[in-house]
């Protein structure tokens, strides 16, 4: 997203934010997970490249966050429905780090009415950088739909464990590292990304990648 169009989101979110956020209080986000950042606010997402393993507990843990603070006015997934700036277009660099915490620590107020309330104190640092790394790996849904036969074809033969597991996490991964995020950052955390992970995590339960491929097709549309 270029500078102007961030802009143009920015006021958009100002003078047509209509679902009021105000009247619902902050849901305290469990971040014991991740690794202490210090308690001077970052200017740009320490988990962004901190290894697999930080940055997985990032996304899990801002997915929760997110879901419980965000997502009423923000949209499931992170796919706007209009009324406030569509998140996954926030550049995942610095430039977007900044709007994004700006926002997130002083809130937004609008003839005296709270449209987005102040989270920075209430929720603090580390589950800011989370739910900032959730948005940032929100997949590109049109590349889902390009593959979403393929993808329910997988999810089929794995509901019917008639799969070989080791071909079908070769195949998820290669899918997973042709959809891409809308912010630029470097990896979707798709629902093949996901399924992928799953299967070889865990072989012999093909009934959980099934379950990720049918809610996530579900829920795209």
């Amino acid at each position: 997203m270029t500078r102007a169009a961030l802009a143009s989101a920015a006021a958009l979110f100002s003078a047509s934010l209509a679902l009021a956020h105000g009247d619902v209080a902050p849901q305290p986000v469990n971040t014991d997970a991740l690794p202490d950042i210090g308690e001077d606010w970052l200017t740009e997402n320490p988990y962004r490249d901190a290894g697999e393993e930080v940055w997985q507990a990032a996304v899990s843990i801002g997915a929760s966050g997110y879901n419980q603070n965000c997502a009423r006015c923000h949209g499931l997934e992170v796919i706007s429905g209009g009324l406030a700036p569509d998140l996954r277009f926030l550049e995942a660099e610095e430039y977007g780090d900044e709007w994004f915490m700006e926002r997130f620590r002083e809130g937004y107020t609008q003839n005296g009415i709270t449209k987005m309330p102040a989270f920075g104190e209430l929720l603090g640092q580390k589950a800011a950088w989370a739910i900032r790394t959730y948005v940032e790996t929100r997949p590109d849904d049109a590349m889902i739909d390009e593959r979403q036969d393929e993808l329910k074809a997988i999810r089929d033969h794995l509901a019917s464990g008639d799969v070989d597991v080791d071909a079908t996490v070769a195949r998820l991964t290669e899918i997973a590292g042709e959809i891409e995020t809308l912010s630029g950052a470097p990896i979707a955390d798709s629902i093949a990304f996901r399924a992928a992970g799953q299967l070889q995590a865990h072989p012999d339960d093909l009934t959980h990648a099934a379950e990720t491929l049918t809610i996530g097709l579900s829920a795209a549309h």
